[in-house]
């Protein structure tokens, strides 16, 4: 396996990393470029410069998993590799000190004027005056997003005497009442009483020019802003004209919208009190060691088939999702492919219902297991990245439900699947805690090992059925490893049911010459996948 590694990421990723896979460290390069190139790789990890298009995506036939040196991803397009199955994983954490630090930073700088000044006295002035500051202390911080960052920029203005005032409609505000903040609900209410004000949003449709010449009417006159999020959240031209009409008294930015072109923008002929940084906000040898560090041992992990710890794009595989049901993963996904192999028609719902200790869990990533099953049972390319996105497409309903009657396993989880034509019942749990178990195919209560080859072959109860078909089995060279034959719940039906694992696949030929047997009705090969 090979991985590319762009943007001037720690070299500490590729010895990380180089146990698994062949690591190439190149330069930021064009679409163009990368496309040529990308075929070739199984993973791909970039900071902020390297764009990921859906024509990188595209061409990326091998791609795996897309690692972002860092918290945001605007600069990967999430739709696309979600779609193509690709992972993307970021490091929500490695720099949320550097981050909240420089924000700090940036509050202190265009205060005091240190910027002007620092120039000033270099050039052997001496303007004590011109560059008469203003304190923090028993100032109104804004704080717009109360993550990570947010919270410590909060923590740190609070110990500088700072008052903050917090708008996050994710936040609860019993959160932000006990670390010594004001809940506001909404913006309206939020813009008038800050005296400074701080971004820490990702960059989404809703959070675009969120500041802008509206926004920036409902302040305080005087306001100063701060944004190290992301560009494009504050409106460049709305800021310059507001710092220069004198309704801001000051900003320090940064990001930009346009990065690292920012020739055009707006901000660097603002006349006023302005400071502006290269996007800094994670340069930090510690920022840049840890994130570089988080995302390499991601990538290791997925290439070695373990899972990410912090996919942006499928969210229900968080490992603090998945730890509580990851021993239920393969028989909910062995159910669903299953359900759908002996199913006629088209899909039209999966209602998915778990009882016994699964009832009191979160159960998406199961959702997702089943998904990934009933789909790659009549695609190719499904995957847990992917499988949501493509039900979604097709219309497909999923409907989860919990049920608290008794069972007789610690967790049952039950598939209903409709199709156009019939609806397959098939359900599986965990025996003596950790042995999988397919525990009812429609009417029939089973107990039976998923493997990777398996006929079902549904029969009148009658003598010699058994004999017959392992003769037919037999003649087509296939060896039996275990049978299971598994009689209907009323105790006056005659229609039994054979489940077979066998040791290699069954073709057409066998299949039809178990069918040709008197009593026979409609036998199956089933395919599993993820069985020895």
């Amino acid at each position: 396996m090979k991985v590319l590694v762009t943007d001037k990421i720690n070299e500490s990723a590729g010895n990380i990393i180089s146990p698994v896979a062949e690591v190439d460290f190149l330069p930021t390069m064009p679409e163009d470029e990368l496309v040529k190139i990308i075929p070739q790789y199984d993973a791909l990890m970039v900071r902020s410069q390297t764009k990921v298009t859906p024509k990188i995506i595209e061409a990326a036939n091998n791609l795996k998993i897309i690692g972002r040196a860092g918290v945001g991803v605007d600069n990967i397009d999430l739709d696309a590799a979600t779609q193509k199955g690709i992972i993307v994983v970021n490091s929500p954490d490695g720099n949320t000190m550097a981050a909240a630090e420089h924000t700090i930073a940036l509050m202190l700088a265009m205060a005091r004027n240190i910027a002007p000044a620092a120039t000033s006295t270099k050039e052997g002035k001496w303007d004590r005056s011109k560059f008469t500051g203003c304190e923090l202390y028993n100032k109104t911080l804004g704080i717009i997003g109360l993550g990570k960052i947010g919270s410590h920029v909060a923590e740190v203005a609070k110990a500088l005497g700072m008052k903050p005032v917090v708008f996050d409609p994710f936040a609860s505000k019993e959160i932000v009442e006990k670390m010594g903040g004001e809940y506001v609900q909404s913006l309206d209410d939020f813009w008038g009483k800050c005296d400074f004000i701080t971004v820490h949003v990702p960059k989404t449709k809703d959070t675009i020019n969120m500041i802008n010449k509206d926004t920036i009417a409902k302040m305080k006159q005087g306001v100063r802003l701060v944004n190290c999020a992301r560009g494009g959240i504050i409106n460049e031209q709305d800021l310059k004209d507001a710092i220069e009409s004198g309704k801001v008294a000051s900003a320090a930015i940064d990001v930009y919208e346009n990065e690292p072109h920012i020739e055009e923008c707006p901000l660097i002929n603002c006349t006023g009190n302005i400071v502006l940084t290269p996007h800094l906000g994670a340069s930090t040898q510690e920022a840049q060691m840890n994130v570089a560090v988080d995302v390499a041992e991601q990538i290791k992990e997925v290439l070695s088939g373990g899972s990410a710890s912090s996919a942006v794009n499928i969210p229900s595989l968080r490992p603090d999702k998945l730890e509580p049901v990851k021993d239920y993963m393969q028989i909910a996904e062995n159910s669903g492919e299953l359900a759908m192999q002996i199913s006629k028609g088209s899909i039209k719902s999966i209602e998915i219902t778990a009882q016994g200790e699964l009832a009191e869990l979160d159960i998406q990533p199961l959702e997702v297991a089943v998904l990934k099953g009933v789909l790659s049972s009549i695609l190719e390319g499904v995957n847990y990245v992917n499988a949501p996105v493509i039900a979604k497409k097709r219309g497909i309903d999923i409907i989860s439900t919990r049920s608290k009657k008794k069972c007789n396993f610690a967790g049952l989880l039950t598939i209903k699947l409709t199709t156009d034509k019939e609806t397959t019942t098939v359900a599986g749990a965990l025996v003596a805690k950790d042995i999988p178990r397919i525990v009812k195919i429609n009417d029939y209560e089973t107990s039976i090992r998923p493997q990777r080859h398996m006929l079902l072959v549904p029969h009148v109860n009658q003598p010699s059925m058994i004999a017959k078909v392992a003769q037919v089995i037999g003649e087509n060279n296939i060896n039996i490893g275990s049978m299971n034959v598994v009689q209907k719940n009323d105790k006056h039906e005659t229609e039994s049911i054979m489940v077979i694992n066998v040791d290699s696949g069954v073709n057409d030929k066998t299949l039809s010459g178990i069918s040709e047997i008197d009593g026979v009705h409609d036998p199956k090969y089933v395919n599993l996948t993820g069985q020895d």
